[in-house]
């Protein structure tokens, strides 16, 4: 049954309300803890049992930070880094050209810059090497340094990793491994598929983290200290939030204690990326995923690979303003190389259809370094699993996003066992492959059977998942904060969308290219603020801003508007209909 009758939206959906299991378990938490409903209705969502709520409010990093050698090879790559700092040898750093390598790699540089130790850092073009180790890059290295750190890559690695002669590998990964790991001396991965999963939420980031704390345990062990860790969470909750990890068990407290030591602005390249994004108010999960991830990330789509790197781990405020500046004017770049690939991608994908078990596009000269953003595009226009393709000299190079309940990188892994691509692998969420051109066809059919068993094509397109009501004067400053102490919200674990039902519109009013501001109210007198991002991309916009005096049923998501110093309560609004 849909709520408050909503069966299509202004934006074509259905809306559906909380399950009646989770209704009774949101009222067995609010009666236990005394926490206000809407508070007790996330929780029960969470599956947060009652007598565990105020716990779960107040996530502690030393209660949920696994056991470091919980993870094979961990203690054996520990070991080999400090040998190599004992010894003074020359460490290179191999790091992916994401925010999750880019962060993992800043972790390693200003670890071994506090003791005192250099490294080389190499992060692969995009286009020119692709992802992950190459044996060209490989050898070079070896030839040069000898300890070779691999981050967010070299799980598949086999050729690359064995041409790394006369140097000894160390894998800290977590992207899904094969049935045999490549000969280097470690490959520290929660998703091996000898590990027990148990800590398969973890980012790259998150597991160098854990190295840097047994690396601790192995120098205290040794009558010395190493370096303060805490300090180094503001990388590791930007790379957890930006790779789209699940926001579970200890990823919550990395992301949580993350944002205290962002805000505190110690970092010089993150401090100089909140400026030039115009942040001016506390960071929250939402600016890590969309105002500096996408920032960081430039680089390596569309620029010089290593700027993110490189500026996460600078300690001079000049540089890091420098490369802040440059990877904003990227990302710029990047969002109008986006839109074009867009909207061919969302043509082809709409002709093809929108309800199959994957939605594909795939077309010439789409640049590599923004189909995974119109993948996710994608697959946030159809709810289900998404690919999108460059093609170029019959080699076609594409990523794909995947959905809530559905693994997108285990199928990718097996079509490429099959002969059907030339190379894939990834994650449950997200995934990268290369095709040759006229297998094309065949792996999307192969791939759309396998993710047909598991249910991807039943997934509900069109529901808009709502949390329940909400009245204006109900949605106070001090309701929202304790909502948000019960996130941090993101992969896993989206953020609460309320409804504010028959509401009528005081003031509507465009604002930028295709955003709407907007001010409603219900029949008491009480007043709200909204904001609707890429309202005139679709219908949103024009139906609200020429209401008529008409009543809306609204919802969203609440967000707390900090303007000089004074809090207020906005609605951030996804999706309107009638009353």
């Amino acid at each position: 049954m849909s709520f408050l009758g909503v069966e299509s939206s202004l934006t074509g959906r259905r809306w559906v309300g909380p399950p009646i299991e989770v209704e009774r378990a949101a009222e067995a938490v609010a009666q236990h803890s005394g926490l206000p409903a809407a508070v007790a209705q996330v929780l029960a969502r969470r599956q947060v049992p009652p007598l565990e709520a105020e716990g779960f409010l107040s996530p502690s990093l030393r209660e949920l930070l696994p056991d470091p050698q919980a993870l094979k090879d961990m203690e054996k790559a520990a070991t080999r880094l400090l040998s190599g700092l004992k010894k003074r040898e020359r460490i290179a750093i191999f790091a992916d050209y994401d925010v999750d390598g880019g962060s993992s790699a800043a972790l390693l540089l200003i670890w071994l810059r506090q003791m005192g130790h250099g490294a080389t850092l190499y992060v692969p073009d995009r286009i020119d090497e692709g992802y992950g180790p190459n044996e060209e890059a490989m050898a070079q290295l070896a030839a040069d340094h000898d300890l070779i750190i691999c981050v967010d890559c070299g799980t598949l690695s086999h050729g690359p990793i064995a041409a790394a002669k006369g140097a000894d590998v160390l894998v800290l990964d977590h992207h899904l491994g094969a049935e045999t790991l490549p000969d280097a001396l470690a490959v520290v991965n929660p998703n091996r598929q000898d590990e027990t999963g148990d800590l398969a939420h973890l980012c790259a980031a998150g597991v160098v983290f854990l190295l840097l704390v047994e690396l601790g345990r192995q120098l205290r062990g040794a009558g010395t200290s190493g370096p303060d860790l805490m300090g180094l969470l503001d990388l590791v909750a930007l790379a957890t939030v930006a790779d789209v990890a699940p926001l579970i068990g200890v990823n919550r407290a990395f992301v949580r204690q993350g944002l205290r030591v962002m805000a505190r602005r110690e970092r010089p390249g993150l401090a100089a990326l909140a400026d030039v994004a115009r942040m001016d108010t506390a960071p929250t999960a939402y600016h890590l995923g969309f105002l500096l991830g996408p920032r960081v990330n430039a680089g390596g789509r569309i620029g010089a690979a290593d700027l993110g790197a490189r500026l996460l781990a600078t300690e001079d405020p000049h540089e890091a303003a420098a490369l802040a500046e440059r990877l904003d004017l990227l990302n710029t770049e990047r969002r109008e190389i986006e839109a074009s690939v867009r909207a061919a991608a969302l043509d082809q994908a709409e002709t093809r259809g929108l309800d199959s078990a994957l939605v594909w596009a795939a077309g010439p000269r789409w640049h590599p370094g923004v189909v995974g953003i119109v993948a996710s595009r994608l697959k946030d226009a159809s709810g289900r699993p998404s690919i999108v393709i460059g093609l170029e000299d019959g080699i076609g190079k594409g990523s794909g996003r995947s959905i809530s309940g559905v693994d997108l990188g285990q199928p990718i892994q097996r079509l490429a066992a099959e002969g059907l691509l030339l190379k894939g692998g990834g994650h449950k969420m997200a995934a990268g492959l290369t095709v040759a051109e006229d297998k094309l066809e065949a792996a999307m059919a192969r791939l759309t059977e396998l993710l047909e068993k598991q249910g991807a094509h039943l997934a509900g397109a069109a529901d808009l998942k709502l949390d329940g009501l909400l009245m204006p004067a109900a949605a106070t400053v001090e309701l929202t904060e304790m909502v948000e102490q019960a996130g941090p919200f993101g992969a896993s674990a989206p953020a609460p969308r309320y409804v504010f039902a028959d509401m009528a519109i005081r003031f509507a009013k465009r604002v930028g290219e295709s955003h709407l501001k907007l001010s409603f109210g219900d029949a008491g007198g009480a007043t709200m603020e909204a904001i609707c991002f890429g309202a005139f991309d679709g219908p949103l916009g024009p139906a609200l801003e020429n209401h008529g005096g008409k009543h809306f049923h609204l919802a969203g998501r609440l967000d707390i508007n900090n303007w000089r110093g004074r809090k207020s309560v906005q609605l951030r609004l996804e999706d309107a209909a009638p009353s």
